[in-house]
């Protein structure tokens, strides 16, 4: 195989010759096999050509049909084949992974037309992936039914046969059982309380032998930003316990729908302390031959624990609108708190002087070490309330409640470690800027030097979509919602996307809709219900159907007659959660900086998901009372559709 699609003269500059290349791509080759020339797409090619040619940040922000993809994917490939080091493309959720991927994506287009071996591999989440010990334990408890047991008897020989010359291979990932629920899913999957270090089976494990597979990438590892964020913020202390980071060296990182990148960031500068998996850990060190002072401090320490956990429970109070309880600090708590950080202290000296006897297993003793220091640190910054944000939360099965510990600023990181880097940084979205402006994203993000540019939309946007936002009164606004829901999924029969701002608004009306005679026939998907790519692909498939959805506003690429009807429930303002209202408490202005423009560029998003083509028609309603009796609001709402669009408030 070539190394390049094209000639490469090493005595001129790389980046000029690729995009000579790209050139001929976006004007012959392409259009030779039936694509269209787009003006803003090839616009996009050659402002990509600066960032790479400088290796620099750039905010790409492009409408709906500009094919960016194909641009940044031509661009990142060349480089990763000069560099010999493959490009991250992060993404915002799972669901954009497999789409990107998928037979008919961009990906393999490219390949296809372009005669190119494209290789191009994911690296998913830890949580995308069967958990061989969560599996075990479910597996034999009989009121679960015997799908478990048959998930254990399918898996590969290799989990359970320890042979010589065997053949390992990646499995175990959620795309492999589509028919679950995201319920039954999480019985099963990793999650964050599971100590990978200690299993026995961690060789065998689908998710490190994946890792192992998207490793080798030459071209391409397709991640989300999750897991991208949790390689920048494992990286020291993976290399610092003799591990590999989460991902390779690479040669340029892209982030798709990048404005939804501060909390993945955010999510994984996260500490949480559980004190059921502390007592797991920290009781290992009774099984060796210890001091009795040790011993003595072990259970000292998880009864500490036990108290501070008490008295977090105690002061924590629901917060309406959110899974998570807010924490109110008093005396009591500091206290408990106070006598159980003194006591990991105790725990620390004690280790120090017992590594010296080498009494304790090595392995074990560096996985309490290192719990230890991340709970020491967790705790010394939840005691300063101004830095971070906290708040309780019930996490997996029989864990109790768990401490959550936010940076509020995850500027200073990213600084330092992704955009301190010296290499092409490129952040592409139909929806960066905020009133024209990128400051909003890049604020956000600590960014201070960048490129940027932004080109519209090719779709003729007036006679391809229609806007409809209905009067609706404060009183009685459900029955209202639900009589225009009605209306509109009659119109299209079907064929419509429903967002919601809220797995709580989608539920209320998911029991709503069940009684309404007119919708009897209809076929209704919900997220949740099945694996998401799955759901996406019955939808697109059964052209008669509707989805309803929580995180799709971002990223779903359904064209022709299959998605005629978006329908934005409410207006998709900041949820009522800790993180939110630390930002809002923060803020001069906090509607004006905070929730208005989440809002807008969400909005913008969900409004992207109708028109995917020239060929596509339909409509877009918004169910808002805000928008009845706000007029300022009604006019920040009106600019963000498309220009032409003109608003109807009957059908």
């Amino acid at each position: 195989m070539e190394r390049y699609p094209f000639q490469y003269d090493p005595t001129q500059s790389f980046i000029s010759q690729v995009s000579d290349w790209v050139a001929d791509v976006f004007y012959d080759i392409l259009p030779d096999a039936g694509f269209e020339v787009r003006d803003e797409q090839i616009y996009m090619a050659f402002q990509l050509e600066r960032a790479f040619a400088e290796k620099q940040t750039i905010f790409a922000e492009a409408g709906v049909g500009t094919g960016k993809t194909l641009a940044y994917l031509l661009y990142a490939i060349c480089y990763a084949r000069y560099t010999r080091k493959p490009a991250i493309i992060a993404c915002a959720n799972e669901s954009l992974i497999e789409q990107l991927v998928k037979p008919q994506g961009d990906i393999a287009k490219l390949a296809k037309h372009l005669d190119l071996t494209i290789d191009a591999r994911m690296g998913k989440s830890p949580d995308q992936y069967l958990c061989l010990r969560k599996l075990d334990e479910v597996r034999h408890q009989p009121e679960l039914g015997e799908d478990f047991q048959l998930i254990y008897q399918e898996l590969p020989p290799f989990v359970h046969a320890y042979e010589a010359l065997q053949s390992f291979y990646p499995y175990g990932d959620r795309a492999d059982y589509p028919e679950w629920n995201d319920e039954k899913w999480e019985m099963v999957n990793w999650d964050s309380f599971q100590d990978c270090f200690a299993c026995e089976k961690q060789h065998r494990c689908g998710q490190t032998l994946s890792r192992n597979h998207y490793r080798k990438s030459a071209d391409l590892i397709i991640c989300s930003h999750d897991f991208y964020m949790e390689h920048v913020w494992t990286y020291e202390a993976r290399k610092r316990g003799g591990q590999l980071p989460l991902l390779p060296s690479h040669s340029s990182v892209i982030f798709d729908e990048g404005h939804l990148l501060e909390p993945a960031a955010q999510k994984a500068l996260t500490y949480k302390l559980n004190h059921a998996v502390f007592e797991e850990i920290i009781t290992r060190l009774l099984k060796g031959e210890i001091r009795e002072s040790l011993a003595v401090a072990v259970e000292d320490a998880i009864t500490q624990g036990e108290e501070m956990f008490f008295q977090l429970d105690k002061h924590s109070q629901a917060v309406i609108g959110s899974n998570r309880k807010e924490i109110h600090f008093d005396a009591a708590l500091l206290q408990a708190i106070n006598r159980f950080t003194e006591q990991i202290g105790w725990i620390e000296e004690e280790l120090a002087l017992e590594s010296g006897l080498y009494t304790l297993d090595e392995f074990q003793l560096r996985i309490v070490e290192e719990h230890l220091e991340m709970m020491q640190l967790a705790l010394r910054l939840f005691r300063q309330p101004d830095q971070v944000i906290s708040w309780m939360t019930q996490e997996g099965t029989g864990t109790g409640s768990t401490l959550v510990v936010m940076p509020k600023m995850v500027q200073e990181v990213l600084k330092e470690r992704v955009f301190a880097e010296a290499m092409p940084i490129i952040f592409s979205s139909a929806t960066l800027s905020v009133d024209g402006s990128f400051q909003f994203v890049a604020d956000n993000l600590g960014i201070s030097h960048y490129l940027s540019f932004s080109v519209p939309s090719p779709y003729d946007y007036p006679e391809q979509m229609e806007a409809f936002v209905p009067h609706l009164s404060e009183e009685a606004v459900f029955q209202e919602k639900m009589k225009a829901a009605t209306a509109l999924l009659k119109r299209t029969e079907g064929r419509a996307l429903l967002l919601f701002n809220s797995m709580e608004e989608m539920r209320q009306f998911k029991q709503a809709i069940a009684s309404v005679p007119e919708c009897a026939d209809m076929r209704i998907y919900y997220e949740g219900d099945q694996e998401i790519t799955h759901l996406i692909s019955s939808f697109q498939e059964d052209e008669q159907s509707s989805l309803c959805a929580v995180s799709l506003w971002e990223g779903l690429d359904v064209p022709g007659s299959s998605l005629s009807n978006v329908v934005i429930w409410s207006l998709p303002f900041p949820p009522n959660d800790p993180v939110y209202a630390a930002k809002r408490k923060s803020a001069a202005a906090s509607y004006e900086e905070v929730d208005l423009p989440y809002m807008l560029l969400r909005l913008r998003q969900g409004i992207g998901r109708l028109i995917r083509t020239r060929e596509d028609s339909g409509i877009v309603s918004i169910l808002s009372t805000e928008l009845s009796t706000n007029d300022k609001l009604r006019q920040h709402v009106k600019d963000v559709f498309p220009a032409g669009v003109e608003w109807k408030t009957v059908l």
